[in-house]
This record gives C-alpha cells, sequence and structure tokens, in this order.
C-alpha cells in the first residue's frame, strides 16, 4: 500500500528545488519516486503561489492544496530490489542477459514492473561497480553525523560512579572540518541538541543532514524510504535543511564519518586516556580544546588544514543561521474541556482554546517556553508557558461570554466570594482547595459549597460549615446533607452530649435528648 506524503516531506522538496537540486537528485536524496517529485514539481509550478511562499504555509494548507499524491509502493519495489541483488550476483556468468532475469522476475512477481522500468531501477541501484572509489563531496551540501562506538567516562564526585557518556561526531565532508560533543545518551533530545550545537559551531546550514539510522532520528528505517523522527524533521524545518538518513546495508554511504571516528579515537580520545572529569562541562571543555587542534592539523597530501579548507572553500556554501535556536517540542494529546480550556499534565495547568472547540480532541505542541494548541493540524491557540502548578492561561477572546467569568477563578477569589456567608465557610473553603490535587475539581466543589446559601440562607450554612470542621468532614457533600437533615440547628449542648454520651447511661442519654428535643 502506497504512503501519502507528509507535508513536512513537500516542504523538503520545495527546499531543494530552491538550493538548486534537479528533479533526480531530489529523489535520490529523499529516498521517494522521481515521477513523485517531478509531479509535486509541476503543481507547485501551476499554483498561484512561489516557492518561497509555498515554504511559508503552514502543514494544513499545503495539504490541503497538494492533497493525494503518493510516494512508490514499497513492497512492490522491495520485492524488486530483492530480486536485484540476485541479478547483479549473476552478471559474470557466461550467457547472462537481462532479458532472462526480466521474464524469471515477471513470472514470479505479484505486480511485476514493466521490461523499461526494471532496467531503470536497476541501473539506479547498480549505476557503477562498487569499489573504493573516491567521492568529491560539493560544499556546503551535506553534514555526516554519527556517534563514536566506544565511550567516554566521567565520574560522579560524591559516590565515585563512573558514568559512560555518548560522543557525538560531526563532519563536514568537503573539508572535513569536525565538531565531537560528549553528552549523557543517544535520546532524540541529546541528538538535536548536538546537532544544533554543531551547526551554530560551523556558523551555517548545510542543505542536508545525513544521519545514521539510530532510533532517535528515524522512527522505520527503510532502504529505501525511511520514516524521520518528527522531532528531528521539525528541527531540519526550522533550520531550513533536510534529513537524509544513509541506506540500511550500505557502509559505503558513511564511509568518511567512519574514518572521522577512528581519527577522533587517536587524537581526542587518547589524550584522554589519563584524566578524570567530574563534570560533562569538564569534559566537553577538554574536548573544544583538542578539537582546535585536530581540525589545525594539515593533512598528510595537502598543504592546509581541515580549519584552512572550511574557512577558505565551505563556509561560503553554508546557509545562514536562523535568528533563533531550536526548542525541541514535545506532545500531548488533551480533550477541550467545558469550560474551553486544555488540560496540560506536564505542569498540571490550563490553557484556553476558542469556545467553539469544546468537547475536540486536540495535539499540544509544547517547548520550555510555549505551548501551542493544534486541532486537525491547524493551530488554534498559542500560548507563553506558565511553569506554576494549576494556574489557569487564558486568552479571553478564546472565551464565550458564559465562560468568560472563568478567568477570574483563584483561590482567593473564592474566599472572597464565601466571606459574606461567615468565617466557618471561609475556614471550608480554605480547606477543599488545599485538599484537591487539581485546582478545577476544587473549584467546582467550593462553588456548590458557595451556591448553598442560596437554598438555606448564609446563617444556616455558615453553621453547616462549623458543625463539619469539627467533624474534620469538609466536603461539599457532607456539608449539604448537614443542611438537608437540618443537623445544623442542633446546639453546641446537643452535639458536646453526643460527644460524652459513652459517659451516660443509655436511658439518661435518651431523657437528656427528649428533653433537648
Amino acid at each position: 500500500m502506497a504512503n501519502t506524503l507528509d507535508p513536512m516531506d513537500l516542504k523538503q522538496i520545495i527546499t531543494l528545488s530552491l538550493d538548486g537540486f534537479s528533479n533526480r537528485k531530489i529523489a535520490t536524496t529523499l529516498g521517494i519516486s522521481r515521477n513523485t517529485v517531478n509531479s509535486y514539481m509541476r503543481f507547485f509550478t501551476a499554483s498561484d503561489y512561489s516557492f518561497k511562499e509555498l515554504l511559508s504555509f503552514d502543514n494544513a494548507r499545503l495539504s490541503a492544496l497538494f492533497p493525494s499524491h503518493t510516494t512508490i509502493d514499497n513492497e512492490r519495489h522491495d520485492e524488486l530490489m530483492l530480486y536485484c541483488e540476485g541479478v547483479n550476483k549473476a552478471r559474470n556468468h557466461p550467457g547472462f542477459t537481462f532479458l532472462y532475469h526480466y521474464q524469471e522476475y515477471a513470472q514470479q512477481a505479484s505486480q511485476p514492473y514493466s521490461y523499461t522500468q526494471f532496467m531503470e531501477h536497476y541501473r539506479r541501484k547498480y549505476a557503477k561497480v562498487k569499489g573504493s572509489m573516491k567521492l568529491e563531496h560539493e560544499a556546503g551540501n551535506e553534514m555526516y553525523i554519527d556517534y563514536a562506538g566506544k565511550k567516554l567516562h566521567v565520574v560522579n564526585k560524591e559516590t565515585g560512579e563512573i558514568i559512560p557518556v555518548e560522543v557525538f561526531i560531526a563532519i563536514l565532508p568537503n573539508s572535513q572540518y569536525t565538531y565531537v560533543e560528549a553528552n549523557l545518551s543517544q535520546k532524540r533530545e541529546d541528538l538535536i541538541i548536538s546537532c544544533g550545537n554543531a551547526l551554530h559551531y560551523y556558523g551555517g546550514v548545510p542543505k542536508a543532514i545525513v544521519s545514521d539510522n539510530l532510533k532517535s532520528a528515524v522512527t522505520r528505517a527503510s532502504k529505501y524510504e525511511p520514516e524521520i523522527n518528527r522531532s528531528f524533521k521539525d528541527f531540519a524545518r526550522h533550520y531550513n535543511c533536510v534529513i537524509n538518513p544513509t541506506r540500511s546495508y550500505a557502509p559505503q554511504d558513511k564511509a568518511l564519518v567512519e574514518n572521522a571516528v577512528h581519527l577522533v579515537y587517536q587524537r581526542i580520545y587518547y589524550p584522554l586516556r589519563e584524566m578524570t572529569f567530574f563534570s560533562l562541562q569538564d569534559l566537553n571543555r577538554e574536548i573544544k580544546r583538542l578539537l582546535v587542534g585536530y581540525n589545525n592539523l594539515l593533512f598528510q597530501r595537502k598543504e592546509a588544514s581541515r580549519r584552512e579548507l572550511f574557512q577558505s572553500v565551505e563556509r561560503e556554501y553554508l546557509k545562514p543561521l536562523p535568528t533563533s535556536a531550536y526548542e525541541i517540542k514535545d506532545y500531548k494529546r488533551a480533550k477541550v474541556q467545558k469550560m474551553g480550556y486544555v488540560y496540560f499534565s506536564p505542569d498540571k495547568s490550563y490553557y484556553s482554546v476558542p469556545y467553539r472547540y469544546i468537547g475536540k480532541k486536540t495535539l499540544i505542541h509544547y517547548t520550555k517556553t510555549v505551548v501551542e494548541v493544534y486541532y486537525n493540524h491547524v493551530r488554534i491557540a498559542l500560548h507563553q508557558r506558565n511553569p506554576s502548578k494549576g494556574s489557569y492561561n487564558t486568552n479571553t477572546d478564546d472565551l464565550s461570554s458564559t465562560h468568560k467569568g472563568y478567568t477570574s477563578w483563584s483561590p482567593e477569589y473564592f474566599k472572597n466570594k464565601a466571606a459574606p456567608h461567615g468565617a466557618h465557610v471561609v475556614t471550608c473553603v480554605e480547606k477543599i482547595l488545599a485538599d484537591n490535587e487539581y485546582p478545577e475539581t476544587g473549584y467546582k466543589r467550593v462553588m456548590g459549597l458557595i451556591q448553598l446559601h442560596k437554598s438555606y440562607g448564609s446563617k444556616r450554612l455558615d453553621n453547616a460549615c462549623k458543625r463539619a470542621l469539627q467533624a474534620d468532614a469538609t466536603s461539599y457533600m457532607h456539608i449539604k446533607n448537614i443542611l438537608k437533615n437540618n443537623l445544623d440547628q442542633s446546639s453546641l449542648f446537643y452535639q458536646d452530649l453526643e460527644e460524652d454520651k459513652t459517659h451516660i447511661p443509655s436511658h439518661q442519654n435518651i431523657r437528656g435528648a427528649a428533653a433537648y428535643q
């Protein structure tokens, strides 16, 4: 079954086209069908918008303009590629012909390609005889990234525990200018932070980032059409480049960065072998110092260093950095509540959305500073993130007239509401709010409590709250039952009698109660 192109993939096609890539090269870089790229380019050109305007559109608008075109059929294509591997092994056998193998393939395939397509796919896969041919890398075109197989270590000063750390390596292949950084893991957050640090170290952005098939970078690995992690793709979008993972089982795709790893072992790991570091910051400070010498070292067969080649050739081909660094996004699903807010679980707080979305299921995109709420890929609310637990964050334009009164809800608001009805009511309100982890639950309960004065009057409500406080049972239902059963009208003598009844004979207790009645 074919997969629909993600809107981010459409933006990658546009980005590479603006960078001067041919349709064929775009298809090769992104790992999708050249015919698909050709089709999209025709639609882009025929639209009423320039490529730069299309690049500025959000995902929903881009999907609406170009909704239904698909990539290659993965299963059918993979079946052909597996067959071609056997064909290539037989090429040197006497009497070999492509026609013979095509006829054999056509008989066994469920949906065979035509002979012309068969040859086109084969030649694309085996364009040249594999060997140790030196690849010429275009300046500013790519940045290769990988993690070293061997780890460095830091020591916990308190416990003496030796903590292994990962080592991230990036290299610009034209100049071989290298960046190295240690971090705690290979997780998505650490990978994205390291990539951002590498781009800022270089002072510019290449057209593509070539990664290994890391779990933090690639959601679904594939030899021909891998699925990029959403956050990593969003990172690339922010820096105006694309992600191009290396092919599985194709070590030649990352030979340069593998060689850089071995050089890092020699020129950074080895000098660090007898040093002890008590923090990641100290380790990275020493790596940065050694990296200067590594990049300044002259190549054996060139009269220049990596730094000189970068400064004189490659730097001018890099695209400029964006004005702000990328902030990692995370995602949470939330349903819009009846009051027009979504509950944001990481901070246990609430954010308003337009009231017409009440009852809808949304996706919250959030960073350390911003909270965005999306419905069907369209952003419906944007807030500055407020880390205060239980806060209500409101854009009053979002709320209907019936909901705008809720914007002032707070503990102080409800204490002021309770004050006219008596000191015991205020104390009950304070206790209910303190006992509820989620503010919205407490607000609803104290609102119900205060509303009881409409049915029973303020004096009775205050007396009921007094009895509830003495019994240490200040729930809304308990106070309501006190009022409903007229227990609030009993005197303190009756209460004392109840508390001391264990010291009075049962017949006296009955007579005393009867006398009070």
